[in-house]
């Protein structure tokens, strides 16, 4: 006969089975169980396809987190809609550089880097896939816009993603327009290269190119003579160039001796300067001889007007002897009235 089982043992094994169970649950949840858990919303516009429960959330390049709920939102005022999207940041991922842990799911410390300039917007993780991610960064130039209503709530503030951006920009586009000057553009164009003229440029262009060849090869066989004239000229050039270099050294020595003879403490300076002085003694003195009130001046006036009685004495004299030769013995007569 077979033996029995025992239902103890069973039970035993049963029980330790599922005590494993929990205990390898517990280790791959990391304690996130017992933790708590404290959450931040994001409000994104337009549609968020791609982005799914549990895609990452990463910060910087790294993961910090995942998204826990996806929603769809109105806003009353705009009347537009929103994609309100929950996130569960991990507490122990970022560190200062002293080691020491900043626990993202602190509200103020998110609200912080919200102040610093922390944006959260969709991007894509795979191109075959399409799946999107919430990537967390700083763009400190981009406002941050709140959307939320109830206070209680830890928002981070979103941005468009540059396709966003650009489909915005497109939709004030004046596309018609654009797609009208394109044809207006493609018409002349069209145009201009159907045109007679623009069908003789090659032939054109050949032409010319042959002129340039032929001009090219009688530049080379007259540049020989041209060169020669040309270097001639240039040996005369430098020879008056030497010369002009002589000359121009003769005249700095030249300056030079000026500059020389010319300073205050030369020769030839102090004996201009002794012959001015003395110059100016003689006129000096030469004034005192010539004034009219001077002793000289009386005494040459006195021998002047002596010289002047003694020759009208000689004057008379000589008229005497003229009219009367013998008055040298006989004495002068007088004259006798009729």
């Amino acid at each position: 006969m077979s033996r029995k089982a025992n239902p103890t043992l069973i039970g035993a094994f049963v029980l330790g089975a599922l005590a494993l169970a929990v205990a390898t649950i517990l280790l791959l949840a990391g304690g996130s169980w017992f933790g708590e858990r404290r959450q931040h919303v994001m409000y994104f516009e337009g549609a968020a396809q791609g982005l799914q429960v549990g895609a990452p959330v990463v910060f910087l390049g790294v993961k910090v987190g995942t998204v826990k709920q996806i929603q769809l939102g109105l806003d009353p005022q705009s009347r537009r809609f929103l994609v309100p999207v929950m996130i569960e940041l991990e507490p122990h991922v970022v560190r200062t550089r002293g080691g020491e842990p900043i626990d993202l799911r602190d509200r103020a410390t998110v609200r912080q880097l919200v102040e610093r300039g922390l944006r959260a917007r969709l991007r894509m993780q795979s191109l075959l896939t399409g799946q999107l991610y919430v990537d967390l960064d700083f763009h400190p130039d981009k406002p941050a816009t709140f959307a939320a209503l109830d206070p209680d709530l830890s928002e981070i503030p979103t941005i468009r993603t540059a396709v966003q951006e650009l489909t915005t920009k497109l939709e004030g586009f004046p596309m018609d327009k654009f797609l009208a000057d394109v044809a207006a553009i493609s018409g002349a164009t069209n145009k201009l290269m159907s045109a007679q003229a623009t069908q003789e440029l090659p032939r054109r262009l050949d032409a010319t190119l042959r002129h340039l060849e032929s001009l090219t090869a009688r530049l080379d066989s007259q540049s020989g003579p041209v060169l020669n004239d040309v270097r001639a000229n240039l040996a005369e050039l430098n020879k008056a160039l030497l010369a002009a270099q002589a000359a121009l050294a003769r005249v700095d020595t030249a300056a030079d001796r000026v500059a020389e003879l010319a300073r205050p403490d030369s020769r030839a300076v102090a004996g201009m300067t002794q012959a001015s002085e003395e110059l100016a003694k003689a006129a000096g003195a030469l004034r005192k001889l010539t004034d009219q009130e001077s002793t000289t001046v009386a005494n040459v006036n006195a021998a002047l007007k002596e010289i002047t009685r003694a020759a009208d004495a000689v004057r008379i004299l000589a008229e005497t002897l003229d009219q009367q030769p013998d008055a040298i013995w006989r004495g002068k007569r007088q004259k006798t009235t009729p």
